[in-house]
C-alpha cells in the first residue's frame, strides 16, 4: 500500500510527515541519518514532533 505523505517536516536528521491510513490521521518520525534505523508511528502529531526533537542517532 502506498502511502501519500503530507505535511512533511525536518526536524534535524528526522523527517516528520503526516498520513491518512483507513480513516484516521497518522503521523511518522523517520531518521534519515546513514545506518540509523530509527522510526515509529504515532496517534497525534506532537508525539512525532517531541520524538524527532529527542532523537539521538545510534550511528
Amino acid at each position: 500500500m502506498h502511502r501519500r505523505f503530507r505535511n512533511v517536516r525536518r526536524i534535524g536528521p528526522v523527517n516528520v510527515a503526516s498520513y491518512v491510513e483507513r480513516g484516521r490521521n497518522r503521523h511518522l518520525a523517520a531518521c534519515t541519518a546513514p545506518r540509523c534505523d530509527f522510526s515509529a508511528e504515532y496517534d497525534s502529531r506532537a508525539a512525532a514532533e517531541l520524538a524527532a526533537r529527542t532523537h539521538r542517532c545510534s550511528a
